[in-house]
């Protein structure tokens, strides 16, 4: 992935989204070239030179925290836009691709979905990697232990898999989450060639992934509600949470669980009694992912 080009294209696009009158600026009489923010105005907000700014933009500065700060200040950055910004600015490029070391479930968060027994969970890693699912989360979304394990991971699931169309009742939206913490995880971990490769992957294949790639929004969502229009139990509104291990960032543990007393929580405890098995086959929670 080509650095300079990420943070020239995520700071314009972030230039572009904000309005004079948003950043606290008087707008000049005129029309405007240019749709939000110019750069010497970024700059002026940010209390930089212009020259500088635009070096920055171009990848050619090696910016402070402070320097960073301000920016993320000035472009009114939330939390994930602002660890986005940093990411970005600290890659030194260098034109290598680093594999990383292989993912095997986190201990703690593999216990954790184990004790939640017949609640959906799934311990996800680098790039929507599932480390983990327990049988629930297989029976809920797909059976990622039957898949060849490139092919367990969300991102290729919810865009390859004609299924997850059918199955979530708000794709486009579950989608465009999902294209935007791809996005956080390529600034993280940029020389990552298999995220190149599924990245690349998906912008061939789908065009929607295309264009919300383009965007450059990044978000990672750790709670909220997701509906369902099941195959075998019919529709269901469930919440998940998410947890993170606070040693590894790269892995998380999603759970599902459903209103007490609601439809939904009758729907999947019927899904349970249909999944119900003598035991849980745990074949792909041992084997470490790269």
């Amino acid at each position: 992935m080509d650095t300079n080009a990420e943070l020239r294209d995520f700071l314009t696009s972030r230039r572009s989204r904000i309005t004079p009158e948003r950043a606290g600026l008087v707008p000049k009489a005129g029309s405007r070239r240019v749709p939000g923010l110019r750069r010497e105005e970024v700059a002026d907000l940010a209390g930089v030179s212009v020259d500088y700014y635009v070096r920055l933009e171009r990848g050619r500065a090696h910016p402070s925290e402070p320097v960073l700060a301000a920016i993320a200040r000035a472009l009114r950055l939330d939390e994930a836009e602002r660890a986005h910004l940093f990411d970005l600015a600290r890659v030194t490029p260098s034109g290598r691709r680093t594999r990383l070391p292989p993912q095997r479930a986190h201990p703690g968060l593999l216990r954790a979905m184990r004790a939640l027994g017949d609640t959906p969970a799934m311990v996800l890693g680098r790039r929507m990697d599932v480390l983990a699912a327990n049988r629930m989360a297989r029976a809920l979304i797909t059976d990622f232990e039957a898949r060849p394990f490139r092919e367990r991971n969300i991102a290729r699931h919810a865009f390859l898999d004609p299924a997850a169309r059918e199955l979530y009742a708000d794709w486009p939206v579950i989608a465009q989450d999902i294209v935007a913490a791809l996005r956080l995880d390529a600034g993280r971990n940029s020389g990552d060639p298999q995220l190149a490769e599924l990245i690349g992957e998906l912008t061939l294949a789908d065009p929607d992934f295309s264009r919300w790639w383009s965007t450059h929004d990044v978000h990672r969502r750790n709670g909220g509600t997701k509906r369902y229009r099941h195959p075998v139990v019919g529709e269901l509104t469930l919440s998940y949470d998410r947890l993170t291990a606070p040693d590894d960032p790269d892995q998380r543990l999603t759970f599902y669980t459903a209103e007490p007393a609601s439809a939904s929580e009758q729907a999947l405890r019927l899904l349970g009694d249909w999944t119900a098995a003598p035991a849980e086959s745990a074949a792909h929670e041992d084997v470490p992912r790269t």
